[in-house]
């Protein structure tokens, strides 16, 4: 088979001789690139284009040059800005916002249990502290207690139940023979000291006024009013022992001679300012002398108390068991009674003040509770008594409309006998007597 021939080419060169190359390299136009072993291609009717004979020179792009800027000068000495001679813009000064009273929460009416009436549970109240903290020494007076008027006039009303409870020692004492009759008279009469006895006042206060010591939870709030209750009136705190009265109300006692009592309710419920005033109305009787004066009175009159109730006993079950047998009988041991008790008063006419000694005691016992409660004021507590006895307006309230519905809507009001029996003043005169004094301390200080 022969191999094709293609026109204008050269024969094929095969291995084993060397490549014949031109030995004039074909002319091509100037600065155009060389085709070896053929010529250019013509263009057809047009002029092969003209290549310049150098290359182009492109403009070399300089980095732009940005133009350095000098670091600023700062001065070396900083001098203050000159401000205008003019005075300062003055500005209003803001009043603080009016926010309007607080509406007080409607109370809920008391309920009444089929078991009995429970009290209501008055709300939580706020305990801030608002009474002035004391710091420092404190500083003692030098009178701690006495005896004001009221004091003494206690002992003096209580004379006639001394003589009567005399009288008693002296019929007990005719059946000893001397010297003990006379030893059990000395003793009875000595034994008015044990009210001065701490661990004597301890035991009547537990058994004659029901109160107990204070648990430390309940010291931990109240010692630190008490102190600084006693701080304002210079007493010494350890010189008195706080006590505590399980009862549902607002109450506090002066029992004794170093003893301070106050409810657990009113603990729970008052406010310091409050709590701190109560207590302050009993250091008052306590510097006044009431509480160990009524006590040595209630002492000494013991004889003559237990000694007719028990002739009240023995009279009512000697008409008892007479008026099994017969009418007349029963007529007959009330009349001998009667006689008994009226020879005995004859015989011995300071007795018959026993009849007025009450009501002469109440009304003393009255004056003293408006003068503990002034020098509870004196001590800075005013404010608070006041609010004290408006909560005491409220109860007394609550519990009048609670006699008045058990009582078919009629309104139940003391007497006159319990007025004049009352040891304590009514409330609106308590407040009116300190609203007088605040006001009389405002216009002196004036």
């Amino acid at each position: 088979m022969t191999e094709p021939t293609y026109p204008d080419a050269p024969p094929p060169q095969y291995p084993g001789a060397p490549p014949q190359y031109p030995t004039v390299p074909p002319q091509s136009p100037e600065g155009a690139p060389p085709y070896p072993g053929a010529t250019p291609p013509p263009y057809p009717g047009t002029t092969p284009p003209e290549y310049p004979a150098t290359a182009p020179q492109y403009p070399t792009a300089a980095p732009p040059r940005y133009p350095t800027a000098p670091p600023p000068q700062y001065p070396t000495t900083a001098v203050p800005p000159q401000y205008p001679a003019s005075a300062p813009p003055q500005y209003p000064t803001a009043t603080p916002p009016q926010y309007p009273a607080p509406t007080p929460t409607p109370q809920q009416p008391p309920r009444i249990p089929a078991q009995g009436f429970a009290p209501p549970q008055p709300p939580v109240l706020d305990r801030t502290v608002d009474i002035d903290p004391h710091t420092g020494r404190i500083h003692l007076a030098a009178r701690q207690r006495g005896a004001d008027a009221t004091a003494i006039g206690q002992l003096v009303f209580q004379l006639p139940h001394f003589l009567c409870s005399l009288l008693v020692i002296g019929i007990i004492s005719m059946f000893l023979a001397a010297p003990f009759n006379y030893l059990l008279i000395g003793a009875w009469i000595a034994s008015g000291a044990l009210v001065f006895h701490r661990p004597t006042e301890k035991l009547l206060a537990r058994y004659l006024f029901r109160m107990r010591p204070a648990l430390h939870s309940e010291l931990t709030r109240l010692e630190p009013i008490w102190h600084q209750v006693t701080a304002k009136a210079g007493v010494s705190p350890e010189t008195y022992d706080l006590w505590i009265e399980d009862h549902k109300a607002v109450n506090a006692t002066a029992a004794a001679g170093h003893i301070v009592g106050v409810t657990r309710y009113a603990l729970e419920t008052l406010p310091d300012a409050q709590l701190a005033a109560v207590l302050a109305h009993e250091l008052g009787h306590h510097r006044g002398g009431h509480a160990w004066a009524t006590l040595l009175g209630y002492w000494y009159s013991m004889p003559a108390r237990i000694a007719w109730a028990a002739f009240r006993i023995a009279a009512v079950i000697a008409f008892q068991i007479a008026s099994v047998f017969s009418l007349l009988g029963a007529l007959v041991v009330g009349l001998v009674s009667v006689v008994v008790v009226v020879a005995v008063a004859l015989s011995f006419p300071p007795l018959l003040l026993v009849l007025v000694t009450p009501y002469l005691l109440a009304a003393v016992g009255r004056r003293s509770e408006l003068r503990a409660d002034v020098q509870a004021a004196e001590l800075g507590f005013a404010d608070a008594m006041i609010e004290v006895f408006h909560g005491f307006l409220r109860d007394e309230e609550q519990a009048l409309a609670i006699a008045a519905r058990e009582n078919g809507g009629r309104a139940v009001r003391p007497g006159l006998g319990q007025r004049l029996l009352s040891s304590h003043p009514d409330t609106h005169t308590r407040i009116r007597r300190l609203e007088d004094w605040r006001a009389a301390a405002a216009a002196a200080a004036r």
